[in-house]
């Protein structure tokens, strides 16, 4: 079923079209959105994400409720503070519109109104925050990607994700769904914060350069948990890829040769992850099915 068939047909539990369902999700996912520029603000400073209430960073006035809707508020005061009309960052839209349409394509794509679909939008916002603080600060907070982890192990015993595990069925003596999406989830943590690891170990020991910090390992323990390890392996995958054509797009605008430049990694496992999350199972499918 196509995504324009998707979003016509009917809910079967609640009778309501798909479309106003995609909707509702879509709006929650921009006030999500907004919750999720206070985390990319605060956390990489140390500051708390409740405390104060949102406020201008550059005079400090409290965000009034009607000047804190999601992208509306923005459009209508042009991108600038109400009291002292200093400019605010374009990428506090772009992370609304961002995560509303991440979690509208969640919905229709994965997850639909399922047991799976809060701990799919957790995942999905956790990887927004990530990639906005590596793309600004070249960092990934333990404060995320430990929690994530955790979080993540917690919806594969709930809700079992058995996409390339289920066949280790009939060596255990069909043990119940959960253990082997918890087996599932454990292997895709290993696989992916191993992998990672092991290749940043190689490459300090023969180049003598740390090829990426433990930030990406521990971010890919959290998605190699949450999406097992085929699909972690395809994230990878796309992330080396992504970051490659990235990397020589740079050298080749700033005119340079250097292949040490520094590249915020997590931003490109963060596309892959999402990538995987939404096609990963069609495009291994497909990719399978050619041998």
């Amino acid at each position: 079923m196509d995504i324009l068939q998707r979003f016509v047909t009917h809910d079967e539990l609640t009778g309501l079209p798909n479309g106003l369902l995609v909707l509702a999700v879509a709006a929650f996912g921009a006030v999500i959105g907004s919750f999720l520029n206070v985390v990319i603000h605060r956390v990489p400073r140390e500051e708390s994400i409740a405390f104060p209430a949102s406020h201008c960073t550059s005079c400090g006035t409290a965000i009034r409720p009607y000047d804190n809707v999601p992208v509306v508020s923005w459009a209508l005061l042009r991108g600038r503070c109400r009291s002292c009309r200093s400019p605010i960052s374009a990428r506090y839209p772009a992370v609304e519109l961002l995560t509303a349409g991440l979690f509208a394509l969640t919905f229709l794509l994965r997850s639909g109104l399922t047991a799976a679909l809060p701990f799919d939008l957790a995942f999905v916002a956790a990887i927004v925050a990530l990639v906005f603080i590596d793309a600004e600060h070249m960092i990934l907070p333990n404060v995320i990607t430990y929690p994530g982890t955790a979080l993540a192990l917690v919806a594969r015993a709930l809700v079992p994700n058995l996409y390339g595990v289920a066949s280790l069925g009939d060596d255990l003596g069909q043990p119940p769904a959960w253990v082997l999406s918890l087996l599932g989830a454990l292997l895709g943590a290993l696989v992916g914060g191993g992998f990672l690891w092991l290749v940043g170990w190689l490459w300090e020991r023969f180049r003598g350069v740390e090829a990426m910090g433990l930030g990406d390992v521990k971010m890919m323990f959290m998605v190699g948990a949450f999406l097992g390890w085929p699909l972690t392996l395809l994230t990878i995958f796309i992330g080396v890829l992504t970051g490659s054509f990235a990397g020589v797009g740079a050298m080749l605008r700033r005119g340079e040769r250097d292949m040490q430049m520094l590249l915020p990694f997590g931003i490109f496992l963060g596309i892959g992850s999402l990538v995987s999350l939404l096609y990963g199972t069609q495009i291994i499918d497909w990719y399978v099915a050619k041998f």
